[in-house]
């Protein structure tokens, strides 16, 4: 499904709580680890085409091998140009040109990225730093051209080069950088489990004997192994998992803190409890040949923990959670 936004998504405080037909859904989440990766066979274009001067193909198997730190990313190439003076060849130039940013979203998953029933817009924390992508390329930060996609569908949007950008509570790990690449941290959530009001269970330790869902194509899945006394359900979707859990056919969904506070803010039947299970730096995706572009948005990223504009649209979605912390330090030294 593609949408084409030309105007400012409408800000509203709250949503209306929706039926599991417009249910808000969770993402993949992923643990970082130190493995290594495989060479990358061939270059990804931009959105579906060969962009030139995006980097050699061996820029992407020298970002899989050299993992020891999958948060560590590209660092910008000096201050951001403006959208008059782009490099030649460069990806952003060919985005600009051909007049739209696509990118990978979610369309349910509260205070991230979901479709306001009043509006129609897609909107959230996830959607504003695409606003602010879209800013620098064109000076427009509505040049969106949206792709909703599942958390199972994430990788592929990108090494096809269906998308430019997947923003989308994307954990970056070493296995996922080996083919595609992230740009710097931008957010840090962590792997709780949303129970009923009533019960008992005060993380997912309690859990033994019962059902818990989470999405295929999702490390939060694979998690679930580590407790064997589980039985682990797995759904196409995490809205498939909370029709589950209203059908009382599950006991608990286990998923990122800040999407599970989605779920207990429209349901009063629900609550999330635990310590987070895992540290989840989230990270916005970019086809691995585009390094020029993951260096350009580093730039985008950078700008906005400085001015504020983190801090602000984080109270604005993610409030709900507490106070502010300070943006998630970025952490560069990845070489093509």
């Amino acid at each position: 499904m593609i949408t084409t936004t030309f105007r400012k998504s409408g800000r509203l405080g709250a949503l209306v709580a929706l039926g599991v037909s417009g249910a808000l859904v969770l993402a993949g989440c992923a643990t970082p680890d130190a493995s290594s990766g495989a060479p990358v066979a061939s270059v990804v274009g931009t959105a579906g085409s060969t962009v030139a001067g995006s980097g050699p193909a061996g820029a992407a198997v020298s970002a899989a091998a050299a993992c020891e730190n999958p948060v560590a990313s590209y660092a910008p190439d000096g201050p951001l140009p403006g959208p008059g003076a782009l490099p030649a060849g460069s990806t952003m130039a060919a985005i600009r040109d051909r007049g739209s940013l696509v990118v990978g979203v979610s369309a349910d998953t509260l205070q991230l990225g979901a479709r306001n029933p009043l509006t129609g817009q897609i909107e959230g924390f996830d959607i504003d730093v695409l606003h602010q992508v879209s800013n620098a390329i064109f000076g427009d930060p509505d040049r969106l051209q949206f792709r909703v996609i599942t958390s199972g569908q994430r990788l592929e949007a990108l090494e096809k080069g269906d998308v430019d950008i997947v923003a989308r509570a994307f954990t970056i790990n070493c296995e996922r950088w080996e083919t595609i690449a992230f740009s710097s941290e931008y957010y840090h959530a962590g792997q709780k489990v949303l129970v009923t009001r009533d019960s008992e269970a005060q993380g997912i330790a309690d859990l033994a004997g019962q059902r818990v869902c989470a999405p295929d194509g999702t490390t939060t899945l694979e998690r679930l192994q580590e407790y064997p006394d589980i039985e682990a359900v797995p759904a196409t979707t995490h809205t498939g998992c909370l029709a589950l859990f209203q059908q009382g056919k599950v006991d608990a969904i286990t998923g990122d803190d800040t999407i599970l506070a989605g779920f207990a803010a429209q349901d009063p039947y629900a609550k999330v409890v635990g310590q987070a299970i895992s540290d989840e730096p989230y990270g916005l995706g970019i086809p691995a040949a585009n390094v020029d572009m993951v260096k350009f948005v580093n730039g985008v990223l950078e700008q906005m923990r400085t001015d504020g504009t983190w801090t602000a649209l984080y109270d604005e979605w993610l409030g709900v959670l507490g106070p502010a912390p300070a943006p998630p330090v970025a952490v560069y030294g990845r070489t093509p």
